[in-house]
């Protein structure tokens, strides 16, 4: 039986919560959700597409950690603040996963966090 192995990208700026950057159980990476913050300095981007490039890249950054890439995501729940932002997020979005494109559920959410439009969490596999 497979164990459960916690996934770190050391070149990711730490957040404060309690969580880890992504989980690892058998082929199968569970990518943490990942805001608009710069992937290093943790700044937050202004706007929404340059908020949807960091946590895109985030996730590349943490996929890799893992041993897998934005090739292999299987699945990506999108939480974006406002409806007039979906689309220049999916602009951005389709630069990342340009073809083949993996299922997505895109969520109109209120963060309660000033300056947070977008948090995108991934579901990837580690193939043979």
């Amino acid at each position: 039986m497979p164990k459960k192995e916690i996934i770190t990208c050391a070149q990711i700026a730490q957040g404060s919560n309690p969580l880890s950057q992504a989980t690892r159980f058998g082929d199968l990476v569970f990518v943490q959700g990942c805001t608009g913050r710069h992937p290093t300095t943790g700044e937050n981007g202004d706007g929404i597409r340059e908020q949807t490039r960091y946590a895109l890249e985030r996730i590349r950054m943490i996929l890799e950690a893992a041993g897998t890439s934005l090739d292999n995501v299987l699945t990506n729940t999108c939480y974006v603040t406002n409806a007039e932002d979906l689309p220049g997020f999916n602009e951005v979005y389709a630069e990342f996963f340009p073809q083949d494109y993996p299922s997505r559920t895109a969520i109109i959410v209120n963060f309660g966090a000033a300056g947070n439009l977008v948090e995108v969490t991934s579901t990837a596999c580690i193939p043979d």
